[in-house]
């Protein structure tokens, strides 16, 4: 199975953060799992290693609510940033809302490729890289 390089988890609550690291690593998900607590962090530290001329994240798991900067208005900065491989990044918005606004939402924003319920699954890592290596 493919394996991504490099993978970011944007999300406030720690022990989401644990538990997917855990599972991310108990299936060999990425070579580098990067963390970022808030979207504000997230988009300035990506910001960072465009400037350095570093390749983004091949992929972000992205939480909707947070402090600060929540998931769409990182998105909203993100699409703006200019970068190397931004159109090789997938993300996934990851949350415990099943609001359909929040789904409708999702799908105005192209570079987002899909949807996952909070807590992520081993199934769910299996699938994303079962469509990565296709």
């Amino acid at each position: 199975m493919t394996k991504i390089k490099s993978v970011c988890i944007i999300d406030d609550d720690p022990i989401f953060i644990y538990g997917t690291k855990r599972i991310m690593n108990e299936v060999d998900f990425a070579d580098e799992i990067i963390i970022y607590n808030d979207g504000l962090a997230a988009f300035d530290g990506l910001k960072a290693m465009t400037k350095k001329g570093e390749e983004l994240p091949s992929m972000i798991f992205l939480d909707i609510n947070m402090p600060i900067m929540n998931g769409w208005e990182f998105l909203d900065e993100f699409v703006q940033l200019p970068n190397n491989n931004s159109e090789n990044i997938t993300i996934y918005i990851i949350s415990s809302s099943v609001d359909p606004r929040d789904i409708a939402r999702i799908h105005e924003y192209k570079v987002v490729n899909n949807y996952i319920l909070k807590p992520i699954s081993v199934e769910d890592l299996h699938n994303i890289l079962k469509h990565v290596g296709s």
